[in-house]
């Protein structure tokens, strides 16, 4: 195993999946990759995933039900989209998801402990734009750290992370320290755009909303700060460095406007804030970064991690082999990755 896609893809393979008490559990370090959370209780919003029955099965789509079991969307026949991608279903429309709904109220379902659930979107096409800066505080504790001090920018500061970086709910993150020792998390409330737009007039930009997810931006800060001229673009972007899921809600499902965020390293409370902390909201957002730009069904946009990074604490703190990383929105969800060294 000599290279990062082939950790990557043994590491996937591997992911043990089950069920676990609680959000603030940790495994223990020695314990292997993470495994499946159960949806949260109440409530029965559409959790929409991409996911494997076994090893040796296709991917494909599945709607957890609150009772924490899966619905085969392969299996229950909807006509309109192609039950083993999640684009098509998002590019389908209204009538697409109602059938899903409905299969989700009547489809017989597997418990989610027996299957593997992969990123909601495994491959996206494009890489994901993501939102700088969108809470004062974790702005000010940046300019801490660069001793700087700024005016807070007037419009979103915008980048994108590779499409190489999109990783499973549950799988391990891979750990090069020839690459980076500076490993860092970022909890985000992710958007899934459901419409194409182009210059969206910020009253209208909701409309394009599909739904949303929780995504880590996770961050190598030397290469970020140190590295390539100080831009953002190489730190963000190695391979495995964006664990996605566990699922995507549907936009009529969820309002954004007000959710617990959370980042736990080895059940330590790390990042605590709401997203009504968000200074652009969700609407802006899609508004300033259409401007110019076709959004497409799909898209991801992650939307800015509030304030407790490791690079801001004295002395920083960083991801090493063995943690656990626990990134959860409640009421949406929440990943478990551990960070494991690549083998030499």
């Amino acid at each position: 195993m000599s290279t990062r896609r082939d950790f990557l893809h043994l590491s996937a393979v591997a992911t043990a999946i089950g069920a676990l008490a609680g959000p603030a559990a940790a495994q223990a370090p020695d314990a292997g990759p993470g495994r499946a959370i159960p949806p949260p209780p109440g409530g029965n919003g559409l959790r929409l995933v991409t996911f494997k029955p076994d090893a040796a099965s296709a991917p494909r789509l599945g709607a957890v039900r609150a009772d924490g079991r899966v619905v085969d969307l392969v299996r229950a026949a909807l006509p309109g989209f192609d039950p083993t991608a999640m684009v098509s279903l998002i590019e389908a429309g209204p009538e697409a998801l109602e059938a899903v709904r409905r299969a989700a109220r009547t489809g017989d379902g597997v418990p989610l402990e027996s299957v593997r659930l992969l990123a909601p979107i495994p491959a996206p096409t494009r890489n994901i734009y993501a939102v700088g800066w969108n809470y004062l505080e974790h702005f000010e504790e940046g300019q801490a750290v660069r001793g700087t001090k700024a005016e807070y920018p007037a419009h979103p500061v915008f980048f994108t992370k590779g499409v190489n970086t999109v990783n499973g709910p549950y799988d391990a993150i891979p750990y090069d320290p020839m690459v980076s020792t500076a490993i860092d998390w970022e909890v985000e409330l992710a958007v899934v755009i459901g419409t194409r737009g182009h210059n969206i007039p910020e009253a209208d930009a909701m409309r394009h909303v599909f739904g949303y997810t929780v995504i880590n931006d996770t961050t190598a800060r030397d290469m970020q700060i140190k590295l390539h001229g100080g831009q953002w673009f190489k730190g963000k972007s190695l391979d495995g460095h964006g664990p996605i899921g566990p699922w995507i809600m549907p936009a009529a499902d969820l309002d954004p406007s007000d959710l617990h965020l959370q980042t736990r390293v080895n059940g330590v409370v790390k990042q605590d804030a709401s997203t009504k902390q968000m200074y652009f909201k969700v609407a802006r957002i899609i508004a300033e970064l259409s401007h110019g730009l076709t959004l497409l069904p799909g898209d991801i946009i992650a939307t800015g991690t509030p304030p407790g990074v490791g690079n801001a604490r004295k002395p920083p703190e960083f991801l090493k082999p063995g943690d656990v990383m626990e990134t959860e929105i409640a009421g949406l969800g929440t990943l478990r990755n551990v960070i494991q060294a690549i083998p030499t």
